[in-house]
């Protein structure tokens, strides 16, 4: 076979399984190990504390193995966020960006973004204060 036949082919096979997106996975999966939790003592917090909706720890094992899992609607994802102990908007973005390629930078002003990028930058607890400062400023369910 030639060369420019095998590289058609592999760029075929590459064409089938596109580069795939990890944002999801990888904060639920780097959450579970900092909180230092089985996965079952995660699943057992994955409930949302407004509806009652559970994420099973089928779907989380699934989600972690890089399985297909169906995308996670609003409830679970605050679900979740309980099992993260932290608040569901840190798990939206990541959500939309793996499960529906949304880049969550491309909305808002110019300003909102430098500044977002700013944040990246910040030591962990230097960012942790600085969000408890903003939730104190404008609290979580006024932000939407």
């Amino acid at each position: 076979m030639s060369a420019m036949a095998e590289k058609d082919i592999s760029a075929g096979k590459e064409a089938q399984h596109p580069e795939r997106r990890t944002q999801f996975v990888d904060l639920i999966r780097g959450r579970r190990a900092e909180l230092g939790e089985s996965l079952d003592r995660f699943a057992a917090k994955a409930v949302d504390p407004v509806t009652g909706t559970r994420v099973t720890r089928g779907w989380i094992y699934r989600l972690e193995r890089g399985e297909p899992v169906t995308p996670p609607v609003f409830e679970e994802l605050r679900a979740l966020a309980a099992a993260c102990e932290w608040p569901v908007e840190a798990l939206q973005d990541a959500a939309g960006s793996q499960f529906h390629g949304v880049d969550p930078l491309r909305s808002g002003s110019s300003e909102a973004k430098a500044y977002v990028h700013k944040l990246d930058q910040l030591p962990p607890e230097q960012r942790d204060r600085l969000l408890r400062l903003i939730d104190t400023l404008v609290p979580p369910d006024a932000a939407g």
